[in-house]
């Protein structure tokens, strides 16, 4: 099935149309009306190869809503005209001991939704900057009927990248909970814990974040380059989700946490952090990381989103407006999440 995208043909070279094959739909799939793909930063590495292992041409993205326009006989959950999503998996084994524990996302198989190699239709997988998708009937999700579209889409990837090690480590009411950076994920971390109820505290080294900060939440905000407000805060956390993927001091992080506290990262710096393991010894502290969910997680977020009624705050953008999108996405020049609105492909044709 011929399909209208935005490709990367190279490293290099601006993302510009071009059409992709889908796959007829099997009885088990579920053909999706793309109308909103969010911009994530992996988009912006994978599509300029700087993490090993693009195959070009690429067609990113992995934060998908649309509406389903035709379902395979096997398919009893979805109908034609659901409004639906796909996030950044669209197949795994389904046998192996962490999908039978509904944890796709670390399965040796796993199939992502773009740059991944593609099983049913061979070559490799093409994400969200195209008008049509098809998807495996279990890693299709449902949209709450309340949320913006759009605003919606970033979820699928920032949003479960963030309330995964919340729930993971039962983050609840009345613990205090830091969040470290405030940008695309950070900024949506914010909003989930102060569902959950906790005191949430935001680090920031920009002073230009902490109205912003307080805007979508946070009870305080510290400068995490005053070591005077830092001190204020030792030995005081239940948690910390560091967003950050620059290289920062993170055994500054780990002596705010009180005795059993747990920092996450889910921030992947591009050299190696140092740790000072005495941060962790002296406190029974710990120190992890978490990658995104799985799909049953994933359903479970987005219904807690529509519940609280939380989305990311978004800028919607043309898909003509992708490589200066990508331009300013390095530049952290982004309030907070970019979205395309896919309906303007058919203008880029």
């Amino acid at each position: 099935m011929k399909t209208n995208a935005y490709a990367a043909q190279n490293a290099t070279t601006p993302l510009a149309p071009f059409n992709i094959q889908r796959r007829d739909v099997g009885k088990r799939d579920v053909q999706i009306e793309i109308l909103y793909c969010g911009v994530c930063h992996s988009d912006l590495h994978t599509v300029r190869s700087e993490w090993a292992g693009t195959t070009y041409p690429c067609v990113p993205g992995h934060e998908i809503v649309g509406r389903v326009v035709k379902v395979g006989k096997d398919v009893k959950k979805f109908k034609e005209g659901d409004t639906v999503g796909v996030g950044c998996m669209v197949d795994s084994c389904l046998t192996c001991a962490n999908c039978k524990e509904d944890l796709e996302q670390f399965c040796d198989t796993t199939i992502f939704t773009y740059n991944s190699p593609d099983k049913k239709s061979g070559g490799i997988t093409y994400g969200g900057y195209s008008d049509s998708i098809v998807v495996d009937k279990a890693f299709v999700l449902k949209i709450p009927k309340n949320l913006d579209l759009a605003a919606t889409a970033p979820l699928l990837c920032a949003g479960i990248t963030t309330y995964s090690p919340m729930r993971y480590h039962n983050v609840s009411k009345g613990q205090k909970v830091g969040v470290v950076g405030l940008g695309g994920l950070g900024h949506v971390a914010v909003k989930l814990a102060k569902a959950f109820g906790a005191h949430v505290v935001v680090f920031t080294t920009s002073a230009n974040k902490v109205e912003d900060a307080l805007r979508l939440g946070a009870d305080e905000v510290v400068n995490s380059k005053d070591a005077d407000e830092m001190n204020k805060h030792l030995n005081s956390f239940h948690f910390i989700l560091d967003t950050v993927s620059a290289n920062h001091d993170i055994n500054a992080y780990l002596l705010l946490l009180k005795r059993d506290g747990n920092l996450t990262q889910v921030g992947i710096p591009t050299e190696p952090l140092s740790l000072n393991v005495g941060s962790l010894v002296f406190g029974r502290r710990s120190l992890s990381g978490s990658l995104i969910g799985g799909i049953k997680e994933t359903q479970e977020m987005l219904d807690f989103c529509g519940k609280h009624n939380i989305t990311a705050d978004i800028e919607l953008i043309p898909i003509q407006k992708i490589n200066e999108a990508y331009d300013r996405l390095v530049k952290s020049d982004v309030k907070y999440r970019f979205v395309i609105d896919i309906a303007s492909l058919q203008q880029a044709l």
